[in-house]
């Protein structure tokens, strides 16, 4: 007798949306069950190599909270591509001009290295306070 593992198709995945509070969370605790739904992982049907189509709102993101000394100590680096083009900012500095792009680098280095990740982090919408354009959605909400 021979069983066979199924994959889901494509044309089968159904779209879902996820609604995620970030007031008072640790934002790493946050970033993994993000980076959890977004690929599909919590399903049965999980399939590495397709876009599972869950979209995640995450609102507050300026609400997150940081343990240790990492909102003084942790830096971010960009380089240019030229000599000399080595940029840093500390998360203080950057979660004051954008908290949301903390949330979302913090996500995205937790998403597989590959082609797929720009697709799930496409799926990702956040939010600085309660107020998003999604209202019309039915969202299944995450408590973390």
């Amino acid at each position: 007798m021979k069983f066979k593992t199924y994959t889901p198709k494509e044309k089968e995945i159904k779209p879902e949306w996820y609604l995620i509070d970030a007031k008072d969370k640790i934002l790493g605790r946050v970033a993994t069950q993000i980076a959890l739904i977004l690929r599909g992982k919590d399903e049965a049907g999980f399939a590495p190599h397709l876009n599972p189509k869950h979209f995640v709102v995450v609102i507050n993101a300026s609400k997150v909270k940081f343990t240790g000394k990492k909102f003084e100590n942790k830096k971010y680096f960009h380089h240019s591509g030229y000599p000399g083009g080595l940029k840093e900012k500390t998360l203080e500095e950057l979660f004051k001009k954008n908290p949301s792009e903390v949330l979302r680098k913090a996500v995205k280095g937790m998403l597989p290295k590959n082609r797929l990740s720009k697709v799930l982090l496409s799926n990702l919408k956040v939010f600085p306070d309660e107020s998003h354009p999604f209202s019309n959605i039915k969202f299944k909400k995450v408590e973390i």
